[in-house]
C-alpha cells in the first residue's frame, strides 16, 4: 500500500497538473434582442439560458484582460468565461446588462466608435454609465467596423494610414470622453491578416477574432479565438461542449494568418506525441466533415474537397480531451477577392 503521505503528495500533484490545463472560454454576442438580424442576435430567453447553463456548470466567469491574461501567461486555475459584446448595440445596454448584474457577471463592450448615438446603438451616456458599473470594461473595435485587413490593390502607406486611424482613433476618443485605455482589440468581421497583427502586437495588445475555441497556453496572443453565440451557434444542446472544451495544444502563432492564396486552403499542423490522427475530426464551414491526411512525423494535412464562394470560412477540428471534453481548434479563412459586407 502507498504510505498516506505520498498519496497525498501523489493527489495534490494529480490536482495541480489538472487545474494548470484549464483554459479560458470567450464568449462573443452582438444583439441580445428578439427583433435584430438573426445572423447576429441572441434571444433574450437564449441568452438567461446560456446564462444559468454557466451557473449550473459551476464555471467561474472572469473579466476578459484578467482571463486571457491567465490563460496565456500564469494558465488558469479552473474553467473560466469571459463574456463579450462586439459593436456596443444598445440592446446590450436594455436587454443584456440587467440580467448580468443580477448575477455579478463580469463582461466587455468593444465599441466602433463612429456608430456610438446611431440608432441601434449605445450613446456616449449610456457607456459612461455602464463603465462605471463594478465589472463592466469597454474596449476598441476601430472607429468605422471597416475591413482592416490590406484590400488587393491598396497602396501600403495608403493601407498604414487608415490602420493608424482606425486603431489609434478609436482608443484616443475611448481614452479622451471615458478615461479608457484597454489593451484590447477585437477585429471587426474577424479579419486579421498578418500585418494587422503586427499593429496589434506593437501596442501591446490583444487581439480578438471570431473563430471558436478556448483560450490557452498555446493561443497567438494576436489571434484569439472567441465562440460566436448568436441564435445559430449558441444553442444549449452544444454549448455545453463548448463551455468545456480545451485548447488544441498546438501553437497558434505557426498557423497560417488566414488570407487564402488558393482555394480551398490547405491546412498542415503537427500533433502532440499524445494526439492521434484517427482520433482528429475535422469540418469545414458548410461542407460537413473532410478528410485528414496523416504526412508522418505527427504532421496531418486537411483540406475542403471543394472551393469556398464565400468571403471568410472556417476549418474546425477536435480530437476526446478525457472526461467527454475536447480539444477544438479553429482556423480562420478569408478570401480578399470576395466583395466585401
Amino acid at each position: 500500500m502507498m504510505p498516506r503521505k505520498l498519496v497525498f503528495a501523489f493527489l495534490t500533484l494529480a490536482t495541480l497538473s489538472t487545474a494548470v490545463r484549464a483554459d479560458l472560454v470567450v464568449l462573443q454576442y452582438h444583439h441580445v434582442s428578439d427583433a435584430t438580424p438573426p445572423s447576429t442576435s441572441t434571444s433574450e430567453s437564449l441568452f438567461e439560458a446560456q446564462l444559468d447553463m454557466l451557473g449550473d456548470l459551476e464555471l467561474e466567469v472572469v473579466p476578459l484582460l484578467e482571463g486571457t491574461r491567465q490563460a496565456l501567461e500564469e494558465g488558469a486555475t479552473r474553467n473560466s468565461v469571459a463574456l463579450t459584446f462586439d459593436d456596443a448595440y444598445e440592446s446590450v445596454y436594455t436587454s443584456a446588462a440587467p440580467m448580468l448584474a443580477e448575477r455579478g457577471y463580469p463582461y466587455t463592450v468593444f465599441v466602433n466608435t463612429d456608430a456610438v448615438g446611431r440608432t441601434g446603438y449605445m450613446t456616449w451616456d449610456q457607456l459612461e454609465e455602464l463603465a462605471s458599473r463594478e465589472g463592466v470594461t469597454l474596449a476598441n473595435h476601430s472607429t468605422d467596423h471597416g475591413h482592416l485587413a490590406r484590400k488587393p490593390d491598396e497602396p501600403e502607406d495608403q493601407w498604414h494610414r487608415r490602420i493608424e486611424h482606425s486603431l489609434d482613433g478609436a482608443q484616443q476618443e475611448l481614452e479622451q470622453r471615458l478615461g479608457i485605455d484597454n489593451p484590447m482589440f477585437a477585429y471587426p468581421y474577424g479579419e486579421y491578416d498578418s500585418a494587422l497583427e503586427s499593429y496589434i502586437s506593437d501596442r501591446g495588445w490583444y487581439g480578438y477574432s471570431q473563430h471558436s475555441g478556448p483560450i490557452g497556453e498555446h493561443s497567438a496572443p494576436t489571434r484569439l479565438p472567441r465562440f460566436p453565440m448568436a441564435n445559430a451557434y449558441g444553442q444549449l444542446g452544444s454549448l455545453k461542449n463548448k463551455l468545456l472544451s480545451r485548447a488544441f495544444p498546438v501553437e497558434t502563432a505557426d498557423l497560417p494568418d488566414g488570407v487564402i492564396s488558393s482555394n480551398p486552403p490547405m491546412l498542415e499542423f503537427v500533433l502532440p506525441e499524445t494526439l492521434s490522427a484517427d482520433r482528429l475530426t475535422c469540418f469545414a464551414s458548410g461542407m460537413g466533415r473532410i478528410e485528414i491526411e496523416p504526412v508522418g512525423d505527427g504532421m496531418v494535412r486537411v483540406q475542403a474537397p471543394d472551393a469556398f464562394n464565400s468571403r471568410r470560412f472556417r476549418y474546425n477540428c477536435t480530437h476526446p480531451a478525457g472526461d467527454g471534453r475536447f480539444y477544438w481548434l479553429s482556423q480562420p479563412w478569408l478570401d480578399l477577392s470576395q466583395p466585401e459586407d
